[in-house]
């Protein structure tokens, strides 16, 4: 398969917002991918906005000087993805050069639609609507398939890639390979949005569990005998950075065990540190002692044999607390009183945590799916700040203004402080009508894909909270920003100030 097949299925996928067109159209290109063994899972990879060896050490930056493309189409899929596992294996001294050497080869070789695809796809710009369940439906289409089957395969499997390849190659019966083992990570249960308690209630039928929700990185615990394996959301291995988390899984009363928990760092107070901390510390590659981890399990998927995935979550609970003890496992509360469930948040709140979690007592663990069975209450921030620049849109997005700059104002120098980024939130009408108003704001040349404004818009901005950043030259990032609405009723000198933001952050 050419990639120029790939990088026009990509375009027709985002042009399209039907799901059932988006199915179909990605459904037609595996069906022509059966040549390669391997071509399926890279195809899905790529199409989900993925690349099947994650990072490779390309930026932004590289791919803003390339060569110009090629008049004619002759990449296939397997050359490129050898070559993007090229680029991956360089290092030493000179690798930069080396890199940029390999990536302008590969860009030289490919033609403009090709170049595009490849630019969105190493940038993260792949935005074309085909995630996880549309891309499992697509594969079940294609191979002929129920898509059950295909979503059940990929959960216990954590890799949709190597099920669609499977599924392609030998059809249903491959899938029955796919069952949950300890020591392969499955694709983790997410939740949906609840906006207060008592909404959390009346949507889970009038009782649920509720939990603390812990601001860690949340991990998957495989053990084995005495073997332990620690996955990240992601399902990447971090086994070597957190040695206090294996300890603590190797205390545990039990021979086998997959489990979900979340590990942070805590002070010695007994509250939680920043996210930044915790984060820092298990992004290093060893442990340098310098700061301890705690780990605390909130649901178990296996237990010495007997899987539990599709057990109620009440029975899933009662097996957690047969094996982790009280001070190793999340808060909970269950009630059906929504006074009750406001004040086990207000004190969750209150103990420096970041919200809870709402959990029917009746349901499985749906791994890979944002359940309706599980819903998350956090409080929500706002600030009023002003649009500082904008970048050209990627994908769907193309020819759009999209993603924009974030500023609060700074009454000490009467300028603005950057604190992010953020396209989420955005509706069509929304990007239609800010290509208009920011092509009017533009304030002098662009600097690659960004063009800077003068800062007169003020927009509405929802996020979760603030956290340190380096890279901002505020010290301070805003965490999960997204746009609400635009303020024409406000003037620039109107917006939040970065002695607001400041002050979230220290609380």
């Amino acid at each position: 398969m050419l990639l120029t097949d790939v990088a026009a299925a990509s375009a027709e996928v985002g042009a399209v917002s039907a799901r059932s067109a988006k199915i179909s159209r990605i459904a037609a290109l595996l069906g022509t991918a059966t040549e390669h063994p391997a071509t399926v899972a890279i195809v899905v990879d790529w199409l989900s906005g993925e690349l099947p060896q994650r990072q490779i050490g390309v930026g932004w930056a590289a791919l803003r000087s390339l060569p110009p493309p090629a008049e004619s189409p002759s990449l296939t899929v397997i050359e490129v993805d050898a070559a993007l596992s090229a680029i991956k294996a360089v290092a030493g001294r000179g690798s930069a050069a080396t890199r940029t050497e390999l990536l302008h080869a590969l860009f030289g070789a490919a033609t403009e639609v090709e170049q595009t695809f490849l630019r969105g796809l190493l940038s993260g710009g792949l935005r074309q609507g085909a995630l996880a369940g549309v891309m499992a439906d697509a594969v079940a289409k294609a191979a002929g398939i129920p898509a059950a089957d295909v979503r059940r395969a990929a959960m216990l499997s954590g890799d949709l890639a190597t099920v669609a390849a499977a599924a392609m190659s030998d059809g249903a019966d491959a899938l029955r390979r796919f069952t949950l083992a300890v020591g392969r990570p499955v694709s983790p249960m997410l939740a949906q949005t609840a906006t207060d308690v008592g909404d959390a209630l009346e949507k889970l039928g009038g009782a649920a569990i509720f939990e603390t929700k812990l601001d860690g990185v949340r991990v998957q615990i495989h053990r084995s005998g005495t073997e332990v394996s620690v996955y990240t959301r992601s399902l990447d291995d971090i086994t070597a950075r957190v040695p206090d988390v294996v300890s603590a899984v190797l205390a545990l009363p039990v021979t086998n065990l997959i489990a979900d928990a979340e590990a942070l760092a805590m002070r010695p107070d007994g509250r939680p540190h920043r996210f930044q901390v915790t984060s820092s510390r298990i992004g290093k590659r060893s442990d340098d002692g310098a700061q301890p981890l705690s780990v605390f399990f909130f649901d178990i998927l296996h237990r010495d044999g007997t899987d539990l995935l599709d057990q109620p979550a009440q029975r899933r609970r009662e097996a957690l607390d047969e094996v982790v003890p009280e001070p190793l496992r999340v808060r909970r509360c269950v009630t059906s009183d929504s006074v009750v469930a406001q004040q086990f948040l207000d004190e969750t709140l209150a103990a420096g945590h970041e919200g809870v979690m709402a959990k029917h007592p009746e349901s499985p663990y749906e791994a890979g799916r944002r359940g309706a069975g599980w819903l998350k209450v956090k409080p929500v921030h706002t600030l009023d700040l002003v649009v500082l620049a904008v970048e050209w849109g990627s994908g769907r997005r193309t020819g759009k203004l999209s993603n924009i700059h974030l500023g609060a104002r700074d009454p000490a120098t009467g300028g603005y402080v950057m604190l992010g980024k953020t396209f989420k939130g955005m509706t069509d009408a929304m990007l239609d009508w800010q290509t208009t108003r920011f092509t009017e704001l533009a304030d002098g040349p662009m600097d690659g894909y960004v063009v800077r404004l003068r800062p007169e818009q003020v927009v509405e901005i929802a996020f979760d909270g603030v956290q340190g950043s380096s890279r901002y030259p505020g010290k301070m990032a805003l965490r999960f920003a997204r746009v609400l609405r635009y303020r024409d009723d406000k003037r620039p000198e109107e917006a939040d100030t970065i002695d607001t933001v400041r002050s979230l952050y220290e609380r």
